[in-house]
């Protein structure tokens, strides 16, 4: 009878907003959503070896010291400490997320602020985007990803009745918005600008915002992006090696040429693990951004499918999660963070094959990187707190 009672007050509070009752004891992880994310960043960790070591080998700034492990012993031990990071972060329960998500939000845009101040933000490649720390580096626009969808998820649940509303549901997160987008343009860093726009317009859309008020948000992306092409000299030249790479292959249209010539050696079995040509110093950035193109090389068209899959099975078990959880709030966190993973999963793997201008975007938990993974995996650890609550599972 007791149990009986418990599972009464759990169902009816699955709904909720912000109801978390104490007495109700907690489950375990999702195992397969778990599992999904120990294997993909496994088979990256070892694609980070497999794609870096030349570079590392030749790099002539003396960096690694001729050191052909160098991106891979740093990466696997991010990686380490990521799994920590995502079973602890897995352990707190989402109120304490609802409660901190002014804060991180805060903290982002004042770390978005700080990276534009000469001597502390790093500057690279005619952009300042990082801070220097000493043993790596970060960019702020990583952690105000995670800050968006945690803070908007409490704005819509706070104003759940009112997002029909200029003043509740448009406002609040036009304003937010477009003070970090200021920011990003600043830096400028705009491949940020179109994921945190884009997390922002999917965050309204799950709160019950009309279909129409993004009629006039895809009308100020498109002016946005054609201010950054009139604006940014390197965006117009991405968007001419895009239309057409090959006319300037050694120029402009160099990245994304060698990227096409690695897809297209891995034929449908690849080269073999180890055996890619285009990363001894042809492809730019083979164990960052363009890691996909070192895959496809490697392990051919069905290894890349494979991962791709892996990718999607993770992707729709973290909707399922979502979908499943034991309140509001809950929910509107794990899609949007499902959904950051799902747009720079397709975001990547559009820019290797060239079917949208060259971004700075990376493949999560893949692309080489530290304190990107070690977000990303907390981001993961979240959904992972999300399905401790998840009724069915009892």
């Amino acid at each position: 009878m007791a149990a009986r009672e418990n599972t009464v007050t759990y169902e009816n509070t699955r709904l909720a907003d912000y109801t978390y009752d104490n007495s109700i004891e907690r489950g375990s992880i999702d195992l397969p959503f778990a599992l999904l994310t120990l294997l993909l960043l496994t088979v990256g960790v070892v694609m980070v070896l497999s794609a870096s070591f030349a570079r590392a080998y030749y790099d002539p700034s003396g960096t690694t010291n001729g050191n052909a492990t160098y991106y891979f012993v740093r990466q696997a031990l991010f990686a380490l400490c990521g799994v920590g990071v995502m079973f602890v972060c897995s352990r707190f329960p989402m109120g304490f997320y609802r409660r901190i998500s002014g804060i991180v939000m805060m903290a982002s845009v004042a770390l978005l602020a700080l990276v534009l101040v000469p001597g502390i933000g790093e500057k690279a490649n005619n952009a300042r985007r990082w801070i220097n720390l000493g043993f790596t580096t970060f960019q702020p626009s990583e952690i105000t990803k995670i800050a968006v969808i945690l803070f908007f998820s409490v704005l819509i649940c706070n104003f759940k009745e009112k997002m029909k509303t200029i003043r509740y549901g448009i406002l609040p997160f036009v304003v937010i918005l477009g003070g970090i987008c200021l920011l990003l343009v600043m830096e400028p860093h705009m491949s940020a600008i179109i994921i945190i726009l884009a997390i922002g317009m999917v965050m309204l859309f799950l709160g019950g915002l009309p279909l129409y008020w993004f009629v006039g948000g895809g009308l100020g992306v498109g002016a946005l992006l054609g201010i950054g092409y009139a604006l940014f000299p390197y965006v117009r030249d991405r968007f001419y090696a895009w239309l057409n790479p090959f006319a300037d292959a050694s120029g402009d249209g160099y990245q994304i040429v060698q990227s096409l010539y690695s897809i297209g050696s891995g034929g449908l079995l690849g080269l073999g693990l180890g055996n890619s040509r285009q990363k001894y110093l042809y492809l730019p950035e083979e164990h960052n951004d363009f890691i996909f193109s070192v895959i496809c090389e490697e392990l051919g068209f069905i290894g890349a499918m494979l991962i791709l899959t892996l990718f999607a099975l993770l992707i729709i078990r973290g909707f399922w999660l979502s979908m499943h959880a034991r309140d509001r709030y809950s929910a509107l966190v794990g899609a949007g963070i499902t959904t950051h993973l799902a747009m720079q999963v397709i975001l990547n793997v559009a820019v290797c094959t060239n079917s949208i201008p060259c971004t700075g975007i990376s493949l999560p938990l893949f692309s080489y990187g530290g304190t990107a993974l070690l977000l990303q995996m907390a981001e993961l650890g979240i959904v992972l707190s999300i399905s401790r609550d998840v009724a069915e599972k009892r």
